[in-house]
C-alpha cells in the first residue's frame, strides 16, 4: 500500500487495468477504498484520498502511467505557451488532445471544470509509442516537448508552437477560425525555421501547410525566409477556405478579404 501511495503522489490517477497489471486484485482495491486510502472519482479509476483532481494530473497519468501516446496539441498547447489572448473566448478550458487512439472512457466522466476534446491523429502520422521512453531530442524531432503547465505539477508532453499552429490550421473550416489562426500567426514572431521546415515536410494536411505559409507571409515574419521548403508537398489546384474570399497568389488558398479588420 505504501508503494502504491508513493506512486500516486498528489495528482496521479490509476485505472483498474493498471492496478491489475501491477498485481492489485479487485478485492484488494475494494479493501483500499473501504479503508479510506483510495477514492474513485469516476468508475474504473482511482487516486489517493488526499490527492487533488487536476487536468494536469489526468494528462500526466495517461501519458506516463497508462502509457497512452496522447499529447496536448493545437489550441490548448498554444494556451499553455502564452497565446491565450489570441484564442476564441470560452476555449481556454478545452484541452485538445491528439494521438492514434482516444482517451479511456473514464476521462470524460471525471468531475473537472475543464473538458477534454480528442482531435484524432491531426495532420501528422504518430510514431511515438511511449513518451516515457523518448528522449527530449526524439520528441523535438516530432515537434513535441515536455512542458510544465503550472508550478508544482509534473511536466506534460505538448506540441511546440510550430506544431501546435499547424494542428490548429488543420482544423480551420470557416472564416471565424481563419481570423483566429491569423491573429495567432501575427504573434508567432520567434518560430524556429528548421523546425518549421521539418514539420512542413511531415505534415499530411495540404490545407494546413498552405494556410500556415500564407498567413506567415502575410505577416512578413523574418523567420519565413529561412524555412527550408525542399521536399514540402503543397499539392495541386486551389483550396477554398471561405466562399468569395481572396485567392492567395502563391499558395492558392482563399482567405477572407477583411482579415485586417479582425486583428486586435
Amino acid at each position: 500500500m505504501n508503494r502504491l501511495l508513493a506512486e500516486l503522489g498528489d495528482t496521479r490517477l490509476v485505472s483498474s487495468r493498471w492496478l491489475r497489471a501491477h498485481g492489485y486484485s479487485s478485492s484488494l482495491i475494494v479493501r483500499y477504498v473501504a479503508s479510506g486510502w483510495l477514492v474513485s472519482p469516476a468508475r474504473g479509476v482511482y487516486m489517493r484520498k488526499s490527492g487533488r483532481l487536476q487536468w494536469e494530473g489526468v494528462v500526466r497519468s495517461l501519458q506516463v502511467g497508462e502509457g497512452i501516446a496522447l499529447h496536448v496539441g493545437g489550441r490548448f498547447a498554444l494556451t499553455l505557451q502564452g497565446y491565450e489572448h489570441y484564442l476564441r473566448l470560452g476555449d481556454a478550458g478545452t484541452i485538445t488532445l491528439y494521438g492514434p487512439n482516444g482517451p479511456p472512457g473514464w476521462v470524460e466522466k471525471l468531475p473537472l471544470k475543464e473538458r477534454f476534446e480528442f482531435r484524432g491523429k491531426g495532420p501528422f502520422d504518430p510514431s511515438v509509442l511511449r513518451f516515457s521512453e523518448m528522449s527530449e531530442k526524439m520528441l523535438l524531432e516530432q515537434g513535441l516537448t515536455w512542458l510544465r503547465a503550472n508550478a508544482g505539477v509534473d511536466a506534460l508532453v505538448c506540441s511546440t508552437p510550430e506544431r501546435a499552429i499547424l494542428e490548429l490550421c488543420d482544423g480551420v473550416s470557416g472564416p471565424a477560425l481563419v481570423y483566429e489562426a491569423d491573429a495567432l500567426m501575427q504573434a508567432m514572431t520567434t518560430l524556429r525555421p528548421q523546425r518549421v521546415g521539418m514539420l512542413l515536410r511531415h505534415c499530411r494536411s495540404i490545407k494546413a501547410k498552405r494556410l500556415f505559409l500564407a498567413l506567415a507571409e502575410r505577416h512578413r515574419h523574418a523567420w519565413l525566409s529561412h524555412v527550408p521548403l525542399d521536399g514540402v508537398d503543397l499539392g495541386r489546384g486551389k483550396r477554398a477556405l471561405v466562399p468569395g474570399g481572396h485567392l492567395h497568389p502563391t499558395y492558392q488558398i482563399t482567405l477572407p478579404g477583411d482579415l485586417d479588420e479582425h486583428l486586435a
